[in-house]
């Protein structure tokens, strides 16, 4: 399994980090432009692989470099700086990815390849790179609400007094602010989480729950503030979903990808294999959550009318 990262900044280099530790892997080669960066990073990370697993691991900042790749991990472009939100990335991420992915797909194989959005704001980005790829909807993959769900689980789980592992919870739509938490359909283990509250005398009121959504919103905020930037929830994103993808797992992850019928990439539960997006599934959602995730699919089409 041939692996690309495109773009070798804070994002990409965790995100070939963790690549790396997983032992999935038998070659990976760090794209960036700037030739000196990646043969730094591709350098440090092939000494650290002597600790772990024998992995081929190559600098490129030419493209011609990553044929052979059946996953292109696209993680270039501009990161959220203290104050801004996903959105205000449209623009220039936008002209990151029309300039990326031709080049991608001019030194792929369209039969085979599978192209992982990381770059945000990523619903707009899994959309615009659909449209120059070509490639079926599903194996352009965006992470999505990954991380975002990771956050909702392992705040319920400290809350409850439970493994987040039998916590099925899924934050849904946009991978920003806009974006949706199911509550109807959580469930601890396979009791829902009304009868679950109800059962261990642990009440989760609205108010609760509306500072759980907060804090879901602003964990990404709360971290640019303190360290600059994110870079380890969003590598251990990419890493499960890769995972997934090269074990043919078919898990349920909220990955986001484009609706064939609609053009509108969003999170979604979704079954995950060697294929890419095997089956989009459809959640049990209340009227408001219903509502609100109608919402949050027209600011995404909205930005991507902008662009």
């Amino acid at each position: 399994m041939k692996v690309a990262i495109i773009g070798i900044g804070s994002v990409g280099a965790a995100v070939a980090t963790a690549i790396k530790n997983t032992g999935l892997v038998h070659e990976m080669v760090l794209f960036d432009r700037d030739a000196v960066r990646s043969q730094a990073a591709a350098a440090d990370l092939g000494h650290a692989a002597a600790f772990s697993f024998d992995v081929k691991i190559s600098a490129a900042s030419n493209y011609r470099e990553i044929r052979g790749s059946d996953i292109v991990v696209i993680a270039a472009g501009a990161n959220q700086k203290p104050g801004q939100s996903r959105t205000d990335l449209l623009s220039a991420n936008a002209n990151v990815i029309r300039d990326i992915v031709p080049r991608v797909m001019a030194n792929t194989d369209p039969k085979h390849v599978k192209i992982i959005i990381v770059t945000n704001p990523l619903d707009v980005m899994v959309m615009l790179a659909q449209d120059l790829s070509g490639l079926p909807e599903t194996r352009v993959i965006g992470t999505g609400t990954m991380l975002d769900s990771a956050r909702l689980r392992t705040i319920l789980a400290r809350q409850l007094g439970v493994s987040q592992m039998s916590i099925n919870a899924y934050v849904l739509g946009e991978h920003g602010d806009s974006s949706v938490v199911n509550w109807e359909s959580v469930s601890i283990g396979a009791i829902p989480l009304n009868d679950f509250c109800r059962e261990s005398k642990l009440p989760l009121t609205q108010n609760a729950r509306k500072t759980i959504e907060h804090r879901v919103h602003n964990a990404a905020y709360e971290i640019i503030n303190g360290r600059g930037a994110t870079w380890d929830g969003i590598a251990a994103a990419v890493n499960d979903l890769l995972r997934c993808i090269i074990n043919d797992e078919k898990r349920i992850l909220t990955v986001s990808t484009c609706n064939p019928k609609t053009h509108l990439a969003m999170s979604r539960p979704s079954i995950v294999g060697y294929d890419g997006v095997v089956r989009v599934l459809t959640p049990r959602l209340s009227t408001s959550e219903n509502h609100a995730l109608q919402s949050s699919g027209r600011i995404i089409k909205k930005n991507y009318n902008n662009i």
